[in-house]
């Protein structure tokens, strides 16, 4: 059996069809459009990049969206549901985003993503490297094909590192997080918490406001259902996000020697020492590609 090729695929499309790749402020699509700018100046020129913006982004997010312009030469269209978060929290009767109800990714991601490419013939580019074991968010639109050139041309995550130290610099807020997104996204870990809190102290205190807001609310991970029991409902599944953040200090305090040999690398050597989340352990698809 031949197998075609993701770029014939793509280059064979209606002279109608339309190439978008969503940059989501996260390495891989960052470096998915630096790599297809670089080898593939053809697709380049056709290409429509977006950023699904929900608005509670952080800076370090547009900071990267600014330099990635500039370095493509081209615009990013900058897409968003007409509605804030708070809207759309008001509208879920106020119940926060979590793991098993992802409706932020829906309503604030994917309906802006779908409504922009409407009912066009289109080619998505998606940002999945071939030493990763995971989907990224692929629509269920016939109009719609995706395609992976990192996984065709077998490009892994220290390729991905290497175009963007060469080229718009590794994003910031990698030296505290592992993923992009949302200042509050759900998919933080302990340390995340706390790296939120030490780095961006008012959007902390945020997140811990809307998390008080909703404390009539209560959520049943195990059964996947909201209680209306007068418990407070959380960011997090290990408890309110100061109790969090707490635990992680003290996590810090009692490896010391870890936490050293750490400091002494730079927080780009930390990172590429690193590895991804696990599968069940990553943010929402449209986000973090």
């Amino acid at each position: 059996m031949i197998q075609v090729e993701w770029h014939e695929i793509a280059r064979k499309a209606s002279e109608n069809a339309r190439h978008v790749m969503g940059i989501s402020g996260g390495k891989d699509s960052a470096a998915l459009a630096i790599y297809i700018k670089e080898n593939y100046p053809d697709l380049h020129e056709k290409m429509e990049y977006f950023f699904t913006d929900t608005g509670v982004e952080l800076k370090e997010v547009y900071e990267l969206l600014d330099k990635l312009e500039e370095y493509l030469g081209k615009p990013i269209n900058r897409l968003n549901s007409g509605k804030d978060f708070f809207h759309w929290l008001k509208v879920q009767d106020n119940m926060l985003p979590s793991s098993q109800q992802r409706w932020c990714t829906k309503k604030m991601k994917i309906q802006p993503f779908e409504k922009f490419v409407g009912d066009d013939e289109v080619i998505s580019y998606v940002g999945i490297r071939s030493d990763e074991n995971r989907e990224g968010y692929v629509s269920k639109k016939p109009n719609i094909k995706a395609i992976f050139p990192f996984v065709g041309d077998g490009v892994v995550r220290d390729d991905v590192f290497r175009m963007l130290e060469e080229s718009v610099g590794i994003p910031e807020y990698y030296k505290w997080r592992s993923r992009s997104g949302c200042f509050f996204c759900f998919f933080q870990r302990q340390e995340e918490w706390l790296g939120l809190k030490r780095n961006h102290p008012k959007l902390f205190e945020q997140a811990v406001e809307i998390e008080n807001s909703v404390s009539k609310r209560s959520f049943d991970w195990d059964k996947g259902e909201r209680k209306d029991v007068g418990q407070g409902y959380t960011w997090s599944q290990a408890g309110p996000l100061y109790e969090v953040v707490k635990r992680a200090e003290d996590h810090e305090k009692n490896n010391r020697s870890f936490i050293q040999q750490k400091k002494n690398k730079s927080w780009q050597e930390v990172l590429k020492d690193g590895e991804d989340d696990d599968p069940d352990d990553q943010a929402c698809t449209m986000c973090s590609l």
